[in-house]
């Protein structure tokens, strides 16, 4: 079975063709980091307008790369949510009216889920149950997976993501859009222990494995307030105190995350561990992650296929499509759309109003 994959829940206009689940016959992504950066992050209505203009390009070069038309595609997988309402909407309305138009059925993805099934490329097929860390510049999830389909969402970000909080301590530094990088590779340089007083690891009295990471941005702030410290005017000519300070407030962040992952191990003995989002990319987390006895493997995909794609969109479609399913054209975009569709015995049921989406 080919699929087409359509994802425009941010800032990266994509789309993708896969053969049977696993295999990438055509990745394209349209990124929108220059349009974004001189304001520090992404502006939604620039978004949506920047997708206006790339979705049909996008889509007809995956066609092509594939050496395929639409005729020869068996169904459509698109990001339904959680995302910019305006940006979802562009790639749900072009999904639909290929559809429409090739008679072809449609289903809409999670985008979280999506991220889920980046790994299936490059590793030997998920055994379940599976642990899933979904870490981004938007979200920052803990999920319980007993099989395929099932979510169980263990510990959310209450406040920032991780991902946001790099942003926002990368923009507060001058170090530039996106900060996940530029942090990841400047904080080989620095000592994580030089700063180490400067930041403590939020504690949350709850049976969820709840994530927070703005005390550790407002730790920065008050760090940089308190030496003085001006935004440096290049990423290449910084001083040894911003190094050291970014080295511990990454180190804080990996720790952080670590220590729920080990926990939700500790606790439901996985039988494969799954680190996906964005900042799955950070060579430090990466690292960290596979130093960890889990006792199962730990599946992370390549750094193309981290941040937001189209061939994860349609890997997740895949085994919907497989099954015969079709939505139809009535289904809408969600901004808030939640993945977690039951909830483990011993946690507290999620409050969607408790936390940032």
């Amino acid at each position: 079975m080919r699929v087409l994959g359509i994802e425009s829940s941010c800032d990266e206009t994509a789309a993708a063709i896969i053969e049977n689940g696993r295999v990438i016959e055509a990745n394209i992504i349209a990124s929108q980091i220059k349009t974004h950066a001189p304001f520090g992050g992404v502006v939604p209505e620039l978004a949506s307008r920047e997708h206006l203009s790339n979705i049909a390009f996008v889509v007809n070069s995956a066609l092509a790369e594939a050496h395929t038309n639409l005729d020869a595609i068996d169904g459509i997988a698109v990001t339904r949510g959680p995302g910019l309402i305006g940006s979802l909407l562009v790639g749900l309305s072009y999904a639909k009216s290929l559809a429409y138009v090739a008679n072809k059925p449609l289903v809409g993805v999670n985008h979280i889920e999506g991220h889920v099934y980046s790994v299936v490329f490059e590793n030997p097929p998920i055994a379940y149950p599976a642990l899933a860390l979904v870490v981004s510049g938007g979200h920052t999830t803990l999920f319980y997976i007993p099989e395929e389909g099932r979510y169980a969402a263990l510990g959310r970000t209450r406040d920032d993501a991780a991902g946001e909080a790099y942003d926002k301590v990368a923009k507060l530094l001058g170090l530039g859009y996106p900060g996940g990088p530029v942090i990841d590779r400047l904080a080989n340089s620095g000592d994580a222990k030089a700063a180490e007083l400067v930041f403590t690891l939020p504690r949350m009295d709850s049976p969820n494995l709840d994530f927070s990471f703005s005390g550790l941005k407002t730790a920065v702030l008050r760090y940089v307030k308190e030496h003085h410290i001006k935004p440096v005017e290049s990423p290449d000519a910084v001083t040894q105190e911003i190094l050291d300070l970014i080295a511990s407030f990454q180190d804080k962040v990996i720790r952080s995350l670590l220590s729920r992952v080990q926990e939700a191990a500790r606790r439901h003995h996985p039988k494969t561990m799954i680190l996906a989002g964005g900042v799955a990319c950070n060579s430090a987390l990466r690292a960290k992650m596979l130093a960890v006895d889990f006792g199962c493997p730990v599946y992370y995909p390549s750094p193309i296929l981290t941040t937001d794609n189209a061939a994860m969109i349609a890997a997740a479609g895949f085994p919907k499509l497989a099954r015969g399913e079709d939505h139809g054209l009535n289904f809408n975009a969600t901004a808030s759309l939640r993945l977690d569709n039951f909830v483990m015995e011993g946690y507290d049921a999620p409050v969607t109003a408790r936390y940032r989406i």
